[in-house]
């Protein structure tokens, strides 16, 4: 499954795609590959394009409430959570494949 795939299936746009694959790219690149911050930037746009939907209508004595823009952004915060607690390390990774370096005897 490649990454934009993994980001389509967290914000449940597999049906009737409301992204297309280089707009989730560029979400991915945004998030500097981090499949949940750009399924959180993903939800966000997606959520601020529901701002204007109705959120309730009652006729007689049928009522409807929706609110997904809502749904979309708590969603997008728990991703953007999870993606918080994950350590990021780069530069400060450790790199043990060639001993400590110290003295020759002792690698």
């Amino acid at each position: 499954m490649t990454d934009i795939e993994k980001v389509r299936l967290l914000i449940g746009d597999t049906g009737s795609v409301q992204f297309t694959d280089a707009q989730i790219q560029a979400f991915l690149d945004m998030a500097s590959g981090s499949i949940l911050l750009a399924a959180s930037y993903a939800l966000e746009a997606w959520a601020s394009t529901l701002t204007g939907d109705m959120k309730s209508e009652k006729i007689g004595d049928y009522a409807y409430t929706k609110d997904d823009a809502a749904a979309k952004t708590a969603l997008a915060k728990k991703y953007r959570d999870e993606d918080a607690e994950n350590p990021y390390l780069t530069w400060a990774e450790f790199d043990l494949t060639y001993g400590s370096g110290i003295t020759a005897e002792e690698d």
